[in-house]
């Protein structure tokens, strides 16, 4: 009677901590991800959670936020302040800013390692690359790139970083793309593009990185660069609207949306989405004024654009290619980044809990000793215990103060922000 006791006792454990693990892993799965979007102007961060388009939170961070990342498993965003030489590291289930590294000068985009060991940095004024260790939020490398580095990328694999270097006087804005070894944290190479390469977006697959080389000098024209991440080499050129600011590509590849500041000649931006079948923009999309910051969510069916000049953010629908929601953010939007749907790393550590938690608590016919009832009244309560920048100044704003004040800043003004501004205004 004992033992029969103590086996339907244990079995009643094993299946109650089965359920439980049953049901996080569908939270998991069923969770919806946060968008979180860089405020350049207040300083701060709006969270959107994509289920509701709803801000349910807005958290302070350095001074003029640009880019921003999200790591891997969704519990830490890391948010570029330009004018802070910082990165300011965002524990996402409090949202509160937990650490913040000092980096190069002029820090404009961050990209996190597919692991979530590493977040690499580009430093603008001085053509770096900050590697931080994130365990520790400390800066354990810098890497010198090209002249004027912007936009970043990390390969699916994390083995190579892509760094888009926008060039600048000394080489006519010729731009190119760094391709950093992460072994050896060195340039392995180096692939010219076009004029001023400001953005890029790696495939999922990794074959391809597409580079979004911008028209803010008025002789030049804006397009995009489809590489052969195989080869190292441009194989096609994409013409695409006026100052594009912002580059994504969706989950299956299929698609490469890009930010453009202006639709033909009205204020309005828009939204360029090519066919990455054939390399031709099979339709534009109206979004909010100065469109910057892009990003698709993980299931592929939003694309979350950072209006610059509106002070909001344009949900579009990529069934059908419309603006389905506009949520209002903080003053001068510029980046914006979105967690993973479903984690595959969180996923297979529910499994492995749920294995780990039923493990020793199977019913068995022989009878258990003294000893042996013992040793399983333990190992039962030890598994009950089982837990767990500025890249589009504002328009018709004088920052001469700041440029002087700022090394590298009159250059990206020129380059990025005055660029677009003066456009914005005169029209």
């Amino acid at each position: 009677m004992y033992n029969k006791a103590r086996r339907e006792d244990t079995l009643t454990k094993a299946l109650g901590i089965t359920a439980l693990a049953i049901l996080i892993l569908v939270s998991v799965v069923s969770a919806t991800p946060f968008a979180y979007v860089t405020n350049s102007d207040s300083n701060n961060i709006s969270v959107i959670d994509t289920a509701t388009n709803k801000v349910t939170a807005t958290v302070d961070v350095g001074e003029h936020p640009s880019g921003v990342a999200v790591s891997p498993d969704e519990t830490k965003a890391y948010v570029v302040n330009s004018r802070s030489n910082t990165v300011s590291v965002i524990d996402t289930t409090k949202n509160k800013v937990i650490s913040t590294v000092k980096v190069g000068t002029y820090p404009q985009k961050v990209a996190v390692s597919p692991d979530g060991n590493k977040a690499y940095v580009t430093g603008f004024s001085y053509g770096t690359v900050s590697i931080i260790d994130t365990t520790t939020n400390k800066v354990t490398a810098t890497v010198k790139v090209g002249n004027f580095p912007f936009g970043i990328a990390v390969s699916p694999d994390g083995k190579m970083v892509y760094v888009a270097n926008s060039g600048g006087y000394s080489t006519n804005f010729t731009g190119t793309v760094s391709v950093i070894d992460t072994t050896t944290n060195t340039v392995a190479t180096m692939i010219p593009t076009g004029n001023n390469s400001l953005e890029v977006a790696v495939s999922q697959d990794g074959s391809k990185a597409y580079v979004m080389n911008s028209n803010i000098r008025h002789d030049s024209t804006a397009t995009i660069s489809v590489i052969n991440t195989g080869t190292n080499e441009v194989t096609d050129t994409v013409g695409v609207g006026d100052i594009p600011r912002g580059i994504a590509v969706s989950p299956d590849g299929k698609k490469v949306y890009v930010a453009i500041h202006y639709l033909s000649n009205s204020l309005t931006g828009a939204v360029n989405i090519i066919d990455t079948a054939t390399n031709k923009i099979t339709a534009t999309v109206p979004v909010g004024k100065a469109p910057c910051g892009i990003e698709v969510t993980q299931d592929g069916t939003k694309v979350y654009v950072a209006n610059y000049a509106s002070h909001t953010v344009s949900v579009i629908d990529t069934t059908t290619n419309t603006v389905i929601d506009t949520v209002t953010v903080g003053k001068y939007p510029i980046g914006v980044a979105i967690g993973p749907s479903v984690d595959s790393n969180i996923t297979n550590q529910s499994a492995k809990a749920t294995s780990n938690a039923t493990e020793g608590t199977e019913v068995k016919e022989t009878n258990l000793s003294s000893s042996e009832e013992k040793n399983a009244v333990e190992l039962n309560n030890s598994n009950n215990n089982i837990s767990e920048s500025d890249n589009c100044n504002r328009s018709g704003e004088n920052e001469s103060s700041k440029n002087n004040s700022t090394p590298g800043f009159g250059l990206l003004g020129s380059l990025v922000c005055l660029g677009g501004g003066w456009k914005f205004r005169k029209k």
